[in-house]
């Protein structure tokens, strides 16, 4: 079992962690042609937001019910722990709803994702830093933690300004250009 901040004899954590790297990798995608599948101009992001919704309590609340209890855990939860996982279930809803709303909003969910996951990893940077502040404080960290600050920020920049063209929406009841008759 690995020790509490992140020691681990063995590769599972990083098995784990690019599981989140593709399941958030694609979110943005899932969730976009969700809300266009509502088929709901006004609406259709909200029904797709419930649908999040729903899976998180399958998948975050069922899921660690059932290993609590197949672990045999104590179900005692200091309120500090609770209040902290608490206020991150709300950050983590509310960034979903955010990209819900900046695809609302016509940001395309090439770009819009692009910014999120190289703007996330700065922003937990500096919490992280202001929660734990490192031992000898800010003066102590080195230059490569700012160059790759600079870096995430560059790429996400990058991958928004150059992506690949996204192929046109289809419309209902137009064929494709292919299979259209000449206009005069």
């Amino acid at each position: 079992m690995p020790a509490e901040h992140g020691e681990s004899t063995s590769f599972t954590w990083l098995a784990y962690a690019l599981l989140t790297v593709v399941a958030w990798g694609v979110y943005g995608v899932m969730l976009h042609t969700g809300q266009i599948g509502m088929a709901d101009p006004t609406n259709g992001r909200y029904k797709a937001f419930l649908f999040v919704g729903i899976a998180y309590f399958l998948t975050a609340i069922l899921a660690p019910l059932a290993v609590l209890a197949l672990n045999g855990a104590s179900w005692h939860m200091p309120p500090k722990g609770v209040w902290w996982s608490l206020g991150a279930g709300i950050l983590g809803a509310l960034g979903a709803f955010g990209v819900l709303l900046a695809f609302g909003a016509k940001g395309s969910p090439p770009v819009v994702m692009a910014i999120v996951f190289a703007g996330a990893p700065i922003v937990n940077a500096f919490a992280a830093m202001a929660l734990h502040p490192p031992p000898g404080g800010f003066a102590a960290i080195r230059w490569p933690f700012y160059v790759g600050l600079l870096m995430a920020a560059i790429g996400g920049c990058l991958v928004s300004l150059y992506r690949p063209p996204a192929a046109p929406p289809a419309h209902a009841g137009k064929p494709p250009l292919a299979t259209r008759s000449p206009q005069p």
